[in-house]
């Protein structure tokens, strides 16, 4: 029996990971409250393992007394002298107690309360060996989806990867596996809950780390990282080491190291570029391929001013201003852009200024080509289709042809001519746009909100899905509810398109 104790105590500690001296614990834990329960919680009663033996042993102790007051507590001398002959009065002596008398009930109350402490061993074996992993990527299962949110298996425990850090383009399967950065692990009722994300720019630096031997030995270090998950991001890197390339390094033979890093971001574009100490240096390292002429620096405002000439403008902004968002980010300091003839003029061009300039001549331009197409048709209808007599003039001779035409040109043009003008602002834009209900009204955002978004030229849901919510949530008015209603509006738009 005493053999079969111990084989049990080490079977266990290595099926569970679980410390010898915490099993111990457990199974004296448990025959003391059994043995509280079956022979009384007023006595003094106390659990050991004795490992020569291989059990548990249980005793009741007593203080040698005169006179018993409490004869769970206390004992005569004579008691005590039968038990121990060199006993005196003061002395605290232990009786053993015996384990057999335990009933089925009082087996099951020791059974509960081991189970209950290899649990309770286990979840804090877990909630320290992922702790000491912050910071780190994981590998598991995709098991299960709740809410939007993703339930990943690791084997001893889940981990959650939220949905606000998860990668929008990016689908997975149950039963895929799946990379993370650990965030954080709390401690809750039913376990530890460990945190991931795919979304943190810690995840692109320590992607890196496990692709360039280079990096993960420190010989080149990546100094900065900024991301717009799913589409693009940008590390500035240095080498410790003058004979070796930073740069060349990570991009690998052939692009074999980065191409790696990108197939696991399902095609996040990866910019890589040199470190420098000096801002405008730096600048224009971030900027790059765009030809920048000159960088104001401003120490104190932490602000930098990019002349560039006029056919880089759109080069540097990048795509709805993402490239000069990435390079504000990896710097830390706002960047403005402007052009020379705008330098001269001393006009500053903010990135959500050209964003939003962007976004008025796309709509200027979409509604100058839907105007020239309707009077383009409407011009062709009125030469083709048979005339009414009141249209004679229109369709009765070829003579007159080439005015109708002229006259549908002419038309096309004034209109494509209102609209262009209406490119230069919101407000010209929006005077010469049919009028339609109002979509940013029905999105419940608030009259505030909505006037806040117009007067940063976005009018409609479309011109909305084609911004950033990072962008938006730099304009002024606008609330976390308004952006949450904005955000399910957008998502909504794109899952109809």
């Amino acid at each position: 029996m005493a053999l079969s104790l111990a084989n049990i105590i080490e079977q266990v500690g290595k099926d569970k990971g679980i410390g010898k001296e915490v099993l111990i614990d457990a199974l004296e834990s448990a025959m003391l409250k059994a043995a509280e329960k079956r022979f009384g919680a007023t006595k003094d009663i106390e659990a050991h393992y004795a490992e020569d033996r291989g059990e548990i042993e249980l005793f009741v102790f007593k203080t040698v007394v005169e006179e018993v007051e409490d004869p769970d507590l206390e004992m005569t001398l004579e008691e005590a002298r039968e038990l121990d002959p060199e006993a005196v009065i003061g002395d605290s002596i232990g009786v053993k107690l015996n384990a057999s008398e335990f009933g089925r009930i009082d087996a099951q109350t020791a059974k509960q309360i081991i189970i209950q402490k290899v649990r309770e061993a286990e979840r804090e074996l877990v909630y320290n060996e992922y702790s000491s992993k912050k910071g780190e990527i994981i590998t598991g299962i995709v098991q299960r989806f709740e809410k939007g949110d993703m339930i990943v298996d690791l084997g001893r425990t889940e981990a959650l990867l939220p949905r606000k850090e998860q990668v929008r383009r990016e689908g997975y399967r149950q039963g895929e596996r799946i990379r993370g950065l650990v965030i954080d692990v709390r401690k809750e009722a039913k376990g530890p809950q460990v945190i991931i994300s795919r979304t943190h720019p810690d995840f692109l630096k320590k992607l890196f780390e496990l692709e360039v031997p280079e990096v993960y030995e420190g010989i080149v270090e990546i100094k900065a990282c900024s991301r717009e998950p799913g589409d693009r991001a940008k590390i500035a890197v240095a080498s410790n080491n003058p004979d070796v390339d930073p740069v060349g390094a990570c991009v690998g033979i052939r692009g074999s190291r980065v191409q790696a890093v990108v197939q696991e971001l399902k095609g996040e574009k990866i910019d890589i570029v040199h470190w420098s100490d000096e801002p405008a240096v730096f600048a224009k390292n971030i900027l790059s391929p765009a030809q920048i002429t000159k960088v104001i620096v401003d120490e104190e405002e932490k602000a930098l001013e990019v002349i560039v000439p006029e056919d880089q403008l759109s080069l540097a902004i990048g795509k709805r201003g993402q490239n000069v968002r990435l390079a504000a980010k990896l710097t830390g300091w706002k960047i403005d852009i402007r052009t020379e003839e705008e330098a001269r003029a001393g006009e500053a061009l903010t990135p959500e200024e050209a964003l939003r300039l962007e976004v008025e001549a796309h709509m200027a331009q979409s509604m100058a080509a839907e105007a020239a197409s309707a009077e383009a048709a409407s011009a062709e209808a009125g030469t083709v289709e048979a005339a009414p007599p009141e249209a004679g003039a229109a369709a009765g001779g070829a003579e007159e042809s080439p005015e109708t035409a002229a006259g549908a040109q002419s038309g096309a043009a004034a209109a494509a001519e209102g609209a262009e003008e209406a490119g230069d602002g919101a407000e010209g834009a929006q005077n010469q746009a049919p009028s339609r209900p109002d979509e940013l009204a029905a999105l419940g955002i608030g009259d505030e909100a909505a006037a806040a978004l117009r007067e940063a030229g976005f009018t409609t849901v479309e011109s909305l899905a084609g911004a950033e919510i990072d962008v938006l949530g730099e304009i002024e008015g606008l609330d976390a509810e308004a952006l949450d209603r904005i955000r399910a509006a957008i998502e909504e738009y794109r899952g109809r398109a």
